[in-house]
């Protein structure tokens, strides 16, 4: 079987744990742009789409958001699937008509999160109802895009959604202990609050939150599914044009 082809708009300004992080989890042929230089594909030709976090936020005039959206939303008109991890859960939720905004405070850590009951839950597919990732934002999709489903919360926020072919998680699945310790070192946070959190970061607590990083698995599981029924459809259209 031929390997996916999957366009990876990275937003992390140049950071090389997200490269590595994302290159590590996704089991696919990856073209990778770096957002933050407004570099965005010359084409749709990919099975599907993902896009990382950032530290920026989606609501910011920032000049290089403006080709990513046009990108993004084109390529989600054109049923390109998509998987949008922190920043990139809110980036989808902002493309689709959602709003995303400050919550006031910030949530970083590993946190417990719960998958909503009832939801079409196939990117949680092998997690537990409630399961342990690591999270970091002072953002947030306030409230959904039309349509769209809510997946997974905690006390903070929504965690997770889905509109149709598009997919957003707003923890990170794909943090590794460097990642995390690199990051909060990063953050201004209180000498108490930093000790608490680097105290978590333990291989303990990595190897719990390990559980969700099933969801760039189910996502690619997702992609080839959605190619398959593309493929047939095109097949199909093309029998009834020769007749």
């Amino acid at each position: 079987m031929s390997q996916l082809r999957i366009a990876v708009l990275n937003a992390a300004h140049r950071d090389e744990n997200t490269t590595r992080n994302f290159r590590r989890e996704l089991d696919a042929s990856l073209a990778e742009f770096d957002a933050t230089d407004g570099a965005v594909p010359d084409d749709f030709d990919y099975d599907g789409a993902v896009v990382t976090g950032s530290r920026a936020s989606v609501y910011w005039d920032d000049e290089w958001m403006q080709p990513v959206k046009e990108w993004v939303g084109e390529a989600i008109d054109r049923g390109l699937p998509f998987l949008g991890v922190c920043w990139g859960h809110q980036l989808l939720a902002d493309v689709l008509g959602g709003t995303v905004a400050d919550m006031g405070v910030y949530e970083v850590g590993y946190s417990e999160i719960e998958q909503v009951a009832d939801a079409e839950s196939r990117l949680f597919d092998g997690i537990g109802e409630t399961f342990t990732a690591f999270t970091s934002h002072s953002d947030e999709v306030a409230e959904l895009p039309p349509g769209a489903a809510p997946l997974a919360e905690n006390d903070y926020s929504n965690h997770g959604f889905r509109a149709d072919r598009v997919f957003g998680v707003q923890f990170h699945p794909e943090y590794d202990t460097k990642t995390a310790r690199e990051l909060v070192h990063r953050k201004e946070l209180s000498d108490e609050r930093l000790e608490s959190i680097l105290g978590e970061i333990t291989d303990e607590n990595y190897q719990r939150a390990c559980e969700a990083k099933l969801v760039f698995d189910n996502f690619l599981e997702f992609v080839r599914e959605v190619k398959r029924i593309d493929t047939t459809a095109d097949a199909s259209a093309s029998v009834s044009r020769s007749d």
